[in-house]
């Protein structure tokens, strides 16, 4: 049924078929179900000099994307996201199509609050939507919110390996250069504790296709201050390699 609004982003039509669907781009599906999506080109690059990963296939395109699986564990594949939910959270759902129902992502993100140390892991609960892509999923509301099943099998794994977590929502945008002092306060009071450009989407794909998906965020550069601060949170490789390897393990339980 189609919703009429006066904003056209706030127009919602739950039809599962579109004029185009991810089928139409998809080839021949995947052998297994799990995969985890990255932002750490470095890591994958370590991966595969050291044989831990190997190539699965080439997604061809405009944009060629390379898969991996891991090679001690060759049921788990391993791929880099892309920047923004449509790039991103769209490259998802034609994942999914091919037969992945079970994702984990890791990432970094701006911290809005600077007691938030870099490489502090923040389990993702939910993601606020200041942007455009989820509201073709999902009708509006102001949060999206991660599967709180899959979420709690998450944070039980790094309990009882006693790894530190946060655990809150995200801030996603579509506007890395529109971040501005009013917005960052008013998400802040919103419950955001990390800004990002893809959860919003990657949740409300999952929610639509209903599939198992969880997510990562660490903690890097600080927007909290008066000015932005990079803090080198994008040359922490001993976090980033080990955040990937992590969610090697979750994709498998959750």
């Amino acid at each position: 049924m189609y919703h009429n609004s006066e904003f056209p982003v706030l127009e919602f039509d739950d039809n599962p078929e579109a004029r185009l669907n991810p089928e139409n781009f998809t080839h021949e599906k995947f052998e297994t179900d799990k995969m985890v999506i990255t932002f750490f080109p470095e890591v994958v690059d370590r991966l595969a000099k050291r044989g831990q990963i190997v190539q699965e296939r080439l997604m061809p395109g405009e944009n060629p994307l390379m898969v991996y699986r891991f090679a001690e564990q060759p049921d788990v594949l391993l791929t880099l996201g892309r920047v923004g939910c449509p790039a991103c959270a769209g490259g998802l759902d034609e994942f999914h199509a091919m037969g992945i129902e079970k994702v984990m992502f890791c990432g970094g993100g701006g911290v809005l609050d600077r007691s938030i140390e870099v490489g502090q892991i923040l389990v993702v609960d939910g993601a606020i939507r200041d942007e455009g892509f989820s509201y073709q999923y999902l009708a509006p509301s102001r949060v999206v919110y991660a599967d709180s099943e899959v979420a709690g099998k998450i944070r039980a794994h790094l309990e009882q390996r006693k790894i530190p977590y946060l655990r809150g929502l995200t801030w996603t945008t579509d506007a890395i250069f529109r971040e501005t002092t009013d917005r960052i306060n008013k998400r802040k009071a919103e419950g955001a504790k990390i800004v990002e450009m893809e959860q919003a989407g990657c949740l409300a794909v999952a929610q639509f296709r209903n599939f198992a998906y969880g997510a990562l965020i660490y903690g890097g550069d600080d927007l909290s201050g008066e000015e932005w601060s990079g803090r080198r949170w994008n040359s922490r490789e001993g976090i980033r390699y080990d955040l990937v390897m992590l969610c090697k393990n979750l994709v498998a339980i959750i």
